[in-house]
């Protein structure tokens, strides 16, 4: 079991940017393909980002391809997503997750991730 906590959410103007952070502590980080996902108010969660074991091969949501960055360090076991030119439909609470796996893989569906962090509100205003 690995444990998750998300950090770096907040209130933000349309066109602005935010940084998620996402700390996770347990098994090796290393084995887990990571991802972002979020929930806004009445909606289901949804997929946002993904990156796999390498940190090279990363996949979006079209919603926010091209504004949003998945990025990892395996050494501080830190996943971030770097969002920029933020929309008032990204506010969401935003979830890490993770996802252990004998393969280097890239996942989008919730189902395939056991293990989910607290969230953190992204607020988007006009």
């Amino acid at each position: 079991q690995v444990q998750l906590v998300e950090s770096g959410g907040g209130l933000v103007q349309a066109g602005g940017s935010l940084r998620l952070s996402c700390r996770a502590s347990g098994r090796t980080f290393r084995r887990y393909t990571m991802g972002w996902f979020r929930q806004a108010p009445g909606k289901e969660r949804e997929f946002v980002a993904t990156i796999r074991w390498s940190g090279g091969r990363t996949y979006y949501a079209d919603s926010v391809k091209g504004r949003f960055t998945i990025s990892r360090d395996n050494a501080k076991n830190t996943v971030l997503l770097q969002m920029n030119s933020l929309k008032p439909e990204d506010t969401a609470v935003y979830y890490c997750a993770a996802a252990y796996s004998d393969y280097d893989v890239l996942l989008t569906n919730r189902a395939d991730f056991g293990s989910w962090g607290q969230g953190t509100q992204v607020t988007v205003s006009s």
